[in-house]
């Protein structure tokens, strides 16, 4: 059940309003999800949320084995089939594209939750937004849409490919801001100077970048390479987990930090990726981000892992005025590469990378075999401006700064620009082995 601003609601108000709709969701959940019966292994579920980390936890593999062995839903389908409105499915990069099952009344929370990452941004009234993300079954599409209509926002579904097309469409509807991944204005920049010769990327009016999908804006130093190139404010509006909310948190333009714009409907925790032990909720903890649906219809999870490590960065209430807890992604659990025991996400090698000028921005970490390593492996792209003849001091300088700001040995290998692949969907950091699984 939504309230109203829910991201600017006293905390104590929304917890009370959880534990409500906890008790609620907790008897529909417990009536019809032989999952969960499961996963719970005759334990009785708590009615207070409190004592939520009492039940085991929930994963994707989980998910998984659900949707094999019930399709296409899974046996956490807890409503009716005759319920369900609306399909997504997820990628499938590891070979299972997961069915994802909304409810009007789950779409219509989908699309409140994610207007306010998309309003703290700075999208409203007045803007014209290209949306430039797939519009076939993946939820970045369609339900991603709805929550940029939310914003009251004039929205143009453009979706992928055509990207000359959408060069034109920005230019003659006057379009202010784009929605896409944070690699995909790379792709632009490519377009304009292979094909609309003396139109720089600034040229193009956009006033607001909204990005999602992808890590790296986050980093201070790629959102200011990009705001320069194209002269738009540049926000991560975009922070979700596709199999809970395809959009709960987003930037705004007072601060770094992604905003917990969805306390009304999702009761978060953080727990040891390690062990599963349950970490207190404050200020300055480090863990992986669990999430429970307190108000979900069609596939309510309960203490689902959602894989993202997160630091929570502020609980009281922001510059902007909002209540929302505050927070930073470190990085991916599964994207994580351990190097001589120590972890490294690829969001802290492109911080590194980000603050030098004559990079592109563009890199990837590829790995050889199963680990354990004792160097990490690190290719980057040199910017366009970039003279080959500095390569190789370059490529010792950025292996020092990691070593000094990550502590781990790196063998950095630079491309000349335009090497590494530019992408109008999510960009892979990691290249791991043939053998070894990636991610949905």
């Amino acid at each position: 059940m939504l309230i109203e601003r829910a991201d600017f609601a006293d905390l104590d108000m929304l917890a009370a309003h959880r534990q409500r709709c906890w008790e609620r969701q907790l008897e529909y959940v417990v009536a019809n999800s032989p999952l969960h019966h499961r996963a719970w292994a005759g334990v009785s579920p708590p009615r207070s949320l409190d004592a939520l980390a009492d039940l085991l936890l929930t994963d994707k593999e989980m998910l998984r084995a659900s949707q094999r062995t019930h399709p296409p839903f899974g046996d956490y389908l807890a409503a009716p089939a005759t319920a369900v409105v609306r399909i997504h499915r997820t990628s499938g990069t590891t070979g299972t594209a997961m069915n994802l099952a909304l409810s009007e009344q789950d779409a219509h929370e989908t699309a409140v939750v994610g207007g306010r990452a998309q309003s703290a941004a700075g999208l409203g009234p007045g803007h014209r937004v290209v949306h430039c993300l797939n519009y076939r079954l993946w939820m970045g599409g369609y339900s991603d849409h709805t929550t940029l209509e939310a914003t009251s926002a004039a929205v143009v579904p453009f979706g992928v490919g055509e990207t000359q097309l959408l060069v034109r469409t920005i230019q003659e509807l006057g379009i202010t801001a784009i929605s896409c991944t944070p690699s995909y204005p790379a792709v632009l920049e490519r377009v304009l100077a292979e094909h609309f010769p003396g139109v720089r990327p600034r040229d193009l009016g956009l006033r607001l970048g909204l990005f999602g999908g992808e890590a790296g804006v986050d980093s201070p130093d790629f959102r200011r390479r990009m705001e320069s190139t194209w002269g738009m404010k540049v926000r991560n509006a975009n922070y979700g987990v596709s199999d809970v909310f395809c959009n709960f948190a987003g930037q705004t333009e007072h601060d770094n930090d992604l905003h917990f714009m969805a306390l009304d409907v999702l009761h978060p925790e953080l727990i040891a990726p390690d062990t599963g032990a349950a970490l207190p909720w404050r200020e300055g903890e480090r863990g992986e981000l669990v999430l429970t649906h307190v108000s979900r219809e069609c596939q309510p999870l309960v203490r689902f892992r959602t894989g993202d490590i997160i630091v929570l960065t502020g609980l009281g209430r922001a510059a902007c005025g909002r209540t929302a807890p505050r927070f930073r992604v470190v990085g991916r659990s599964d994207d994580m590469v351990v190097v001589r025991g120590i972890n490294v996400f690829p969001t802290q090698v492109a911080a590194v990378l980000n603050r030098d000028d004559a990079l592109s921005g563009e890199y990837r970490i590829v790995l050889d075999g199963p680990g354990p390593y004792d160097a990490l492996p690190v290719e980057a792209e040199l910017a366009d401006t970039s003279a080959g003849a500095t390569s190789e001091r370059l490529a010792h300088a950025l292996a020092a700064a990691i070593k000094r700001e990550l502590g781990v040995t790196a063998r950095v290998t630079l491309l000349p620009f335009g090497t590494l692949p530019r992408t109008e969907g999510k960009t892979r950091r990691v290249i791991k082995p043939a053998s070894e699984p990636t991610r949905d």
